[in-house]
């Protein structure tokens, strides 16, 4: 008898890994102020088998962040050579500052199957990963997520409680949320972060639930 893996022997299949095999990549976006980094730690806390992809940005390292943990913090210069050579799957401006994802982040596991990969990404880039997997045949592997808040009001209450922020960057952040989420339809799921503990709860749940589904179903 030949299994699903191509091998005579029956009893030759990894049977841990539910209905489909690990390698995911789980993109979550949201607007500025939305909680989408405080859910992604503590998904990555709880998940030892969840990995953050750090993405590559030009903008300069905030208090407590370390580099290549936070963000690969790197120069104009050097971020123009990575785009010369082809080696982001996905880039964008934003507020002025360049971020990319690297092919090489989300590549590794591609073979092993030994974890899954996380990505706080923003919408332009989502758009961008759904044609890259779509392309390559295997859209299955990417779930997208979109956390968003409850209200404007409550958005606004969170970015003024960050401090910091002038007039202008709050109106230029609410323009870009509005655009965002108007954009959510593109997302396989959208949770509401209207309570930190539920939503990071759905978040869970999403996650577990993608690991469980069949992609051999039969119908």
């Amino acid at each position: 008898m030949i299994n699903d893996n191509g091998n005579d022997n029956p009893f030759d299949t990894n049977l841990s890994l539910d209905g489909r095999p690990g390698g995911l990549v789980i993109a979550v976006s949201a607007p500025s102020g939305a909680g989408k980094t405080t859910l992604c730690n503590m998904l990555t806390r709880e998940f030892a088998d969840i990995r953050p992809s750090i993405s590559f940005t030009t903008r300069k390292k905030r208090a407590g962040e370390i580099d290549d943990v936070s963000y690969h913090f790197i120069n104009d210069e050097n971020f123009d050579k990575m785009i010369a050579a082809g080696e982001f799957i996905e880039w964008a401006s934003v507020f002025g500052k360049r971020y990319g994802t690297a092919y090489k982040s989300i590549s590794g596991n591609d073979a092993g199957y030994l974890y899954d990969t996380l990505l706080e990404i923003d919408v332009q880039g989502v758009e961008k990963l759904i044609a890259y997997y779509k392309d390559a045949g295997n859209p299955g592997k990417l779930i997208t997520i979109f956390v968003k808040p409850p209200s404007y009001a409550d958005l606004i209450d969170r970015l003024k409680k960050r401090g910091g922020i002038s007039d202008e960057e709050l109106k230029n952040r609410l323009e870009v949320s509005y655009t965002e989420i108007r954009k959510s339809n593109i997302y396989d799921y959208i949770i509401t972060n209207d309570d930190l503990g539920r939503s990071y709860l759905k978040l869970k749940s999403i996650v577990v639930a993608e690991r469980c589904r069949n992609i051999n179903k039969k119908i």
